[in-house]
């Protein structure tokens, strides 16, 4: 793990989720995590050639996560993020031209180019939040929705920060879901760091699920971000037990970005030598290795998915250079409010 903090990992058999899951879906899981990759480091790039503006918040170093909790739930809950939502929109339909097109502000994007970096949607991506735990209440109101029209086998699944966990609408959502048995999972990606200040200087216990959990009579989980195969196992197992026990949970996943908090922030705060030790656990490196060890892809194989997820992504820029700025006229179309 990144941090010496006594956690309690919930326990995954990987020999088990590797034959539950068998070869093809795990090929596709990497491939998956290899997509996101390519797309954050060639969107990166774009931004710093001035052709992204505004902010832009990477995922590089937390694929395992998202990848893994679609994998388990399924692509028909409802999900909802913070600004940092590149890679559930991908894992949840939306395409890399679409996207980068949305980064590019062009009316082809995601949003009509009109949301830019922090609020991409799906059909069942409530989007991404740009207000720190502004996705929180929502999500929670997804839930409520869920248990309101009756609907059976689904849940709401809200992915938040680390920093998220000290604001007053992360206490409300929770008192209030457990209060009123809502089936949300709510899951605190914690990456060390919100913004430049560690998580240990800003929240006052240690582990954020399993310490903060009993306050509001939920269950409370770990799991290791960097690992696919125990976060694929915890997510499932969470998801059958909101599915049954109609309550709410709270999941801490123990990860670290291997970027600064915005693509503005040179991550001072930390020395060279400790980001070298964490990218160490690289979560895309350690499914390859897993994979390759299972005899289920080889080192070229993984070389020739690398590749191709890589010409996707340089697809998308293209077609995000090409495509045409949004009309001025259509400014005010789909505003709610003046």
């Amino acid at each position: 793990m990144t941090t010496c903090t006594p956690y309690n990992i919930f326990p995954t058999d990987r020999e088990a989720v590797i034959k539950k899951l068998g070869p093809d879906n795990l090929k596709n899981c990497l491939r998956r995590m290899l997509l996101i990759r390519n797309f954050e480091l060639r969107a990166e790039a774009a931004y710093q050639q001035g052709k992204v503006g505004g902010f832009f918040h990477a995922y590089i170093g937390q694929e395992a996560i998202q990848t893994a909790a679609v994998q388990a739930l399924g692509p028909d809950n409802w999900y909802i993020t913070s600004y940092r939502c590149h890679a559930l929109a991908l894992l949840l339909g939306a395409t890399p031209d679409e996207l980068m097109a949305e980064l590019f502000g062009r009316a082809t994007g995601n949003a009509k180019g009109r949301g830019g970096s922090m609020h991409f949607f799906t059909e069942r991506l409530l989007g991404g939040f740009g207000i720190v735990t502004g996705q929180v209440p929502v999500a929670t109101g997804a839930a409520f929705t869920i248990k309101y029209k009756g609907t059976k086998g689904e849940v709401a699944i809200c992915f938040l920060g680390d920093g998220a966990v000290a604001q007053g609408a992360f206490h409300e959502s929770l008192n209030l879901a457990s209060l009123w048995n809502l089936p949300c999972i709510y899951v605190i990606e914690n990456n060390q760091w919100g913004m430049g200040t560690a998580i240990n200087r800003a929240v006052c216990v240690p582990r954020l699920a399993e310490d903060k959990a009993p306050s509001y009579n939920m269950k409370g989980y770990t799991f290791d971000g960097m690992d696919f195969f125990n976060c694929y196992g915890g997510f499932d197992h969470l998801f059958h037990e909101v599915l049954e026990t109609e309550r709410p949970v709270l999941v801490e996943v123990v990860t670290e970005r291997f970027k600064g908090h915005s693509i503005s922030d040179p991550g001072l705060y930390r020395t060279k030598d400790t980001l070298k030790q964490v990218m160490q656990r690289d979560p895309i490196i350690l499914m390859q290795t897993a994979l390759i060890e299972a005899g289920i892809l080889t080192e070229e194989q993984i070389k020739v998915m690398d590749k191709e997820e890589r010409e996707r992504v340089l697809a998308a820029l293209d077609f995000a250079d090409k495509s045409p700025w949004p009309d001025p006229h259509t400014l005010e179309e789909d505003v709610f409010a003046p």
